[in-house]
């Protein structure tokens, strides 16, 4: 395999062979049709040998890699954004500002270029305009299941400072025992960062989740920051500065998306 730089590279531990374009659609990294457009490009190989068929089965115990140019036409445009307050993750109404519009060359951070002006990319979980922190701004629709897909595993942390009296009782509450909507939200960690800071990780999103939340338990939200999405974490990106996914962080936030699910147990053998 001369010549062929590692973008992606996975181990197959399954008990029974699988059609390698099924298995990495299984895994998130694209689709059937996509996978068997990378095969007839040359860019898919297995313990080191560039496969051909698009029927090609991966066997327990082997390594498959994707090339370089494989994630390049995969992983469609992503932007890594730490958007301030004042601006809307999605479509605006009028006299409101998109975040996709800081997405210019002169916010960039790091290599790459900014997208074109029309370009469609919509947030991958959205952050309200009175809120601030890590917004992905995506076209790539593999990563848009892995984010928001309604089996996606990923958590979101964020750093909220309230104001009202912090207690035990209101913490218990945010953590376990809120409804929303008629609906009883999934257990949140809740603690106390210092004085009115609180951390929350949720496991879901629901519009103005961790506002109106304090609100039922008689706090104010005065500043709600983003930090972290799964795996990808803000860092020290500067407010209103954005940069490009990296192909790694790309293939972490899929692999993170998964639920972890714990095979079942075989039944013993019958003794002889």
């Amino acid at each position: 395999m001369r010549g062929l730089t590692v973008a992606w590279t996975r181990r197959y531990d399954e008990a029974e062979p699988q059609r390698v374009n099924k298995w990495l659609a299984q895994s998130g990294v694209c689709s059937r049709r996509e996978a068997e457009a990378l095969i007839a490009d040359g860019l898919v190989s297995i313990d080191g040998e560039t496969i051909a068929d698009a029927g090609r089965k991966i066997l327990p115990g082997q390594t498959l890699t994707l090339a370089d140019r494989a994630a390049a036409s995969l992983g469609g445009f992503t932007a890594v954004l730490n958007k301030p307050v004042g601006y809307v993750s999605g479509q605006p109404e009028p006299g409101h500002v998109p975040a996709v519009r800081l997405l210019t060359a002169a916010n960039l951070s790091g290599e790459g270029a900014a997208p074109d002006a029309r370009a469609s990319l919509p947030p991958l979980g959205r952050l309200d305009e009175d809120s601030r922190g890590l917004l992905i701004l995506s076209d790539d629709g593999v990563l848009a299941k892995a984010v928001i897909g309604p089996q996606s595993d990923l958590d979101k942390e964020y750093v909220v400072r309230v104001a009202g009296q912090v207690d035990e009782r209101k913490l218990a509450r945010l953590r376990h025992g809120l409804e929303l909507d008629g609906r009883k939200l999934k257990p949140a960690t809740v603690s106390v960062i210092q004085g009115n800071t609180l951390r929350f990780v949720l496991k879901e999103g629901r519009k103005r989740q961790i506002r109106r939340m304090c609100d039922l338990v008689g706090l104010r939200v005065v500043d709600l920051l983003r930090v972290r999405i799964g795996p990808l974490k803000l860092g020290d990106l500067p407010e209103g500065r954005w940069r490009v996914l990296t192909p790694q962080e790309r293939e972490a936030m899929i692999r993170a998306s998964t639920p972890s699910v714990t095979p079942p147990a075989r039944p013993p053998r019958p003794r002889s």
